[in-house]
């Protein structure tokens, strides 16, 4: 889309839409039936080792199925399978009223498997596998990447059925295994093999998510593309030898020198039509200073001064501009030899329009003079943005203003990789939207230590992704 358009889209929706925040859904201490009920699936959930390497995905899946079951979903409408034992995904369909103007269905998707955790890496009082609530958070590996959206789908399908609710076109929940680059992506196998399982008109996935400052809703960021995963590795090699007799071509110090110059090195400022939305918008949320220096990026992108400022936050540092960093060590085979073999592996978030092989020519370059190799070991293909029309964006700026206020709604690139893309690439629009909504300064655990969600974001998260998946179950969208 053009930038214009793309504008014009978020200028209409909000020119026609004012609502006021209705009254809490959420009550410190009074959780309800329904919220108790929907707390009992994800503590089931998140205490399920579905770990990507340790644990078994298909755990989740056998779990989540039943619950489908007994929410009165027929069992010819389930579906659970994958290309492992223990990668196994779950598939339910909610049958909708039908009819020539119907439509092909709504996509709900997360996935089950999560980063591993050592109990040993976390705080003394929590364990990554075991639900604990304090001070006004959930913990637990998974609590917020990804099983707080995927047990929101199923707790709210017991929902839709105590209301009643019947939607227009079908409504899809998916819930996947190994998303977190694991051997057998469920969503990849899923569209290869059993197509019509996930074939809709439009997805809702992970990806964005509200920002919180000083306890406040800022705004409700919706990922409308995201940036490629790329692994590289840095391989020294040597003929090795004797430790009491070094050398100066060491394979180590070698590989080292180029880590430091890899490390030090910045890719330059890019733009898109996403990336230059949020910033443009953003700017008005921002402090004096901030929000000054990205409208001035946002005019000129090679504004060094507005650089210097932007890029000070690592948030928006890394929406700018391809990154890469060292995640990955080895090297030697005895403590008295010599080493024969150094290798690194260096990450990459490539922004939409760069490519690994231009990324491995410039390291080349960068560590000129050296024998250490630059090998590309995984390649992702860019996904094309989606296009936010006013019938997706108007419900979610709608219900965004009814649970958290005159607050704006803006397009966001994920730094982080989705398998929203596997569909943008078929070119069905998919989204990232929770309304899960959360601090980047105190609360971005995922994947780390002490991972988090807040207890009244998780609840909150659940109304908001109840009303949208309503509202675009219904005739009157049409993506």
């Amino acid at each position: 889309m053009h930038r214009t358009g793309f504008a014009a889209a978020f200028v209409l929706a909000a020119s026609v839409l004012g609502a006021q925040p209705q009254k809490p859904v959420f009550t410190p201490g009074a959780l309800t039936a329904q919220q108790q009920f929907t707390l009992g699936i994800y503590k089931e959930l998140v205490e399920l080792n579905t770990s990507v390497t340790t644990g078994n995905v298909t755990l989740g899946a056998v779990a989540m199925a039943k619950r489908f079951r007994e929410a009165g979903i027929p069992e010819g409408d389930i579906f659970v399978g994958g290309p492992r034992p223990d990668k196994h995904n779950v598939v339910a369909r909610i049958r909708g009223k039908g009819g020539a103007t119907a439509g092909k269905p709504l996509l709900l998707l997360a996935h089950l498997d999560v980063v591993e955790a050592l109990k040993a890496d976390w705080s003394p009082e929590f364990d990554p596998f075991k639900f604990t609530e304090k001070d006004g958070y959930y913990y637990a590996r998974g609590t917020a990447d990804d099983k707080a959206m995927a047990s929101i789908f199923v707790a709210n399908v017991f929902r839709m059925k105590q209301d009643g609710y019947v939607p227009d076109r079908d409504i899809i929940i998916a819930l996947t295994a190994d998303e977190e680059s694991g051997p057998a992506n469920g969503v990849d196998w899923l569209i290869k093999n059993h197509p019509e399982l996930v074939d809709a008109a439009l997805v809702i996935n992970e990806g964005g998510g509200g920002v919180l400052r000083d306890g406040k809703p800022l705004f409700n960021g919706v990922q409308a593309t995201e940036k490629v995963t790329t692994n590289l590795t840095l391989r020294a090699t040597n003929r090795g030898g004797h430790s009491s007799v070094p050398r100066d071509d060491n394979a180590i110090t070698e590989l080292a020198d180029a880590l430091a110059k890899v490390g030090r090195y910045k890719f330059p400022i890019e733009l898109n039509d996403v990336t230059r939305t949020f910033f443009a918008r953003t700017a008005a949320l921002e402090t004096p200073e901030m929000g000054r220096a990205m409208k001035a990026l946002v005019a000129n992108p090679s504004d060094a001064a507005a650089v210097a400022v932007v890029t000070t936050d690592p948030r928006y540092n890394s929406m700018l501009r391809t990154t890469c960093v060292a995640t990955g060590l080895t090297g030697g085979h005895a403590t008295n030899a010599l080493p024969q073999l150094a290798e690194a592996n260096i990450n990459c978030r490539l922004y939409p329009t760069a490519s690994a092989p231009a990324v491995r020519d410039e390291f080349v370059k960068l560590i000129a003079d050296t024998s250490v190799q630059v090998i590309i070991r995984s390649q992702r293909v860019a996904a094309p943005v989606a296009a936010l029309t006013p019938d997706v964006l108007q419900p979610i700026t709608r219900i965004t203003r009814e649970l958290f206020g005159d607050i704006p709604v803006i397009p966001t690139m994920s730094t982080g990789a989705t398998d929203a893309r596997f569909f943008r690439t078929l070119g069905v629009p998919a989204f990232g939207v929770s309304g899960l909504f959360s601090d980047p300064a105190v609360d971005a655990r995922a994947h780390g230590r002490d991972e988090r969600m807040a207890v009244k974001s998780y609840f909150e998260g659940q109304e908001f992704l109840y009303r949208l998946t309503k509202a675009l179950s219904t005739n009157s969208v049409t993506p």
